[in-house]
């Protein structure tokens, strides 16, 4: 297998097709497909999602050479927060504590003191003193959620992901009405109107979680469907209805992370490119607010 001859490892994030899922040596959320990366002796990452775990990846481990197999595979919610843009907003609340979102560039990382993860904002929230104000970014979806769970008002940079922004409440009711019994289950990214119908709400790893342990065999999962696979994977009897978008369009599906194909797989592993670089200096002050979610993480 060229991986091998390559001493390649090959990531896949859940929202991404099924052939590249089932051709990956692991599969996961962006943060963990990092670090199981970082703990193997491969030279090269082959990072299937889009361009900031691609980044995530290099952040954690430098020595390695990541690829992505299609540079074009960015992120909404990250485009929708710039550098520049970002830096002049925070000077605006120079006494607050900034907590970013892992989906964000390396150069939003660099600017803020603390990163989270879907899974563990909650719990990073509450550790930080109630008399520090806190910036959050670049999710307002889940920076609003976060707040509900915490009663913690925070400063939401005004971002969001396209593809949790398309699922509408006439398209869930619907589904309710056809499959009475079927838990509803929903990333936090998902605005707060969508939320309210969900039994459980989690990161993508929680959600998949939380099919193996439910009784329920139905579900209506609200958010990208590329979970689904790794869902009937592990409950084969069990149900899982996607949510389609406006007017059930299949805009459900990240266009970006759906640009990775299997030839452009292979491709990369032939030429190892795209490579992803990033300056040291942003480097290094992006791998310090990870760190520290790490040991508050422990």
């Amino acid at each position: 297998m060229l991986s091998k001859k390559r001493n390649a490892v090959i990531l896949a994030h859940y929202y991404q097709d099924e052939f590249i899922q089932d051709i990956a040596h692991f599969i996961g959320d962006s943060l963990e497909l990092s670090r199981k990366a970082a703990n193997t002796n491969a030279d090269v990452i082959v990072f299937c999602g889009v361009h900031f775990m691609a980044e995530t990846a290099k952040i954690i481990s430098p020595d390695k050479k990541v690829i992505i197999p299609d540079i074009e595979a960015g992120c909404s919610l990250a485009n929708e927060c710039p550098e520049d843009a970002f830096r002049k907003f925070c000077s605006q609340y120079p006494d607050h504590f900034v907590i970013s979102y892992i989906n964000c560039s390396a150069a939003i990382k660099a600017q803020s003191d603390l990163i989270c993860t879907s899974s563990n904002a909650v719990d990073l929230v509450r550790k930080i003193p109630k008399d520090v104000p806190i910036l959050f970014a670049p999710d307002k979806n889940l920076g609003r959620w976060v707040e509900r769970q915490t009663g913690r008002k925070m400063t939401l940079w005004p971002g969001s992901c396209m593809v949790h922004e398309t699922f509408n409440e006439e398209e869930i009711l619907k589904l309710k009405i056809k499959h009475p019994t079927a838990d509803v289950i929903a990333h936090p990214e998902c605005t707060e109107v969508l939320l309210q119908y969900a039994d459980f709400i989690g990161s993508t790893s929680k959600l998949l979680s939380y099919s193996k342990s439910s009784s329920s065999n139905e579900f209506i999962v609200l958010t990208e469907p590329g979970i689904i696979h790794q869902m009937e994977q592990s409950n084969p009897l069990k149900k899982f209805i996607p949510v389609p978008g406006n007017d059930g369009c299949n805009c459900n599906i990240c266009p970006y992370i759906r640009l990775n194909t299997a030839e452009k797989v292979l491709n990369s592993l032939i030429s190892l490119s795209p490579e992803i670089e990033l300056e040291e200096n942003i480097r290094i002050k992006a791998l310090a607010p990870i760190e520290k979610m790490l040991s508050l993480s422990n």
